[in-house]
């Protein structure tokens, strides 16, 4: 039975230690990690505010972690999504999918990420340069196409 964890952190991610963490020793032929960013929108983005609906947020994640285990030969899936204020070139989530072999983990990081996207209670809004907040970020419909071809598998 693979392990997994999820987790929502207000304070930065250490990506060598949790990458440790999600690495079962001697077992995993393969980890794949994903990274993702806060951008600086063309140099206009202070900072993303990032909130989220805490004890839900963790549970979807978890379910997310949990479906990806049930589909592919996992070891471990790990991830650890930010709130509060985060500034461009801080990190937002972690994700780490351990396997046997790397098409599972490649797989099934693709997988968590799409439904990170669009089933985890995140909201993000702007805080710009000039000193003005922005408005929430809506959903791209592109997200919601990217979560749909894992449907038809």
């Amino acid at each position: 039975m693979a392990k997994f964890s999820a987790a929502v952190t207000g304070s930065r991610i250490d990506i060598a230690e949790e990458t440790r963490l999600a690495t079962p020793a001697g077992e995993a032929g393969a980890v794949v990690t994903f990274l993702g960013f806060c951008r600086d929108e063309g140099g206009r983005l202070a900072e993303l505010e990032l909130e989220h609906y805490p004890g839900m947020a963790e549970r979807e994640i978890a379910r997310i972690l949990q479906e990806a285990t049930e589909r592919w030969s996992l070891l471990s899936a790990r991830c650890l999504h930010r709130y509060g204020r985060v500034r461009p070139g801080e990190e937002i989530v972690f994700l780490a999918c351990a396997s046997t072999h790397r098409q599972a983990a490649f797989e099934a990081a693709e997988f968590v990420m799409d439904f990170l996207k669009t089933r985890a209670p995140f909201w993000k809004r702007e805080h710009l340069i000039d000193g003005t907040v922005g408005d929430w970020v809506t959903a791209k419909d592109t997200d919601d196409h990217s979560a749909s071809r894992w449907h038809k598998l």
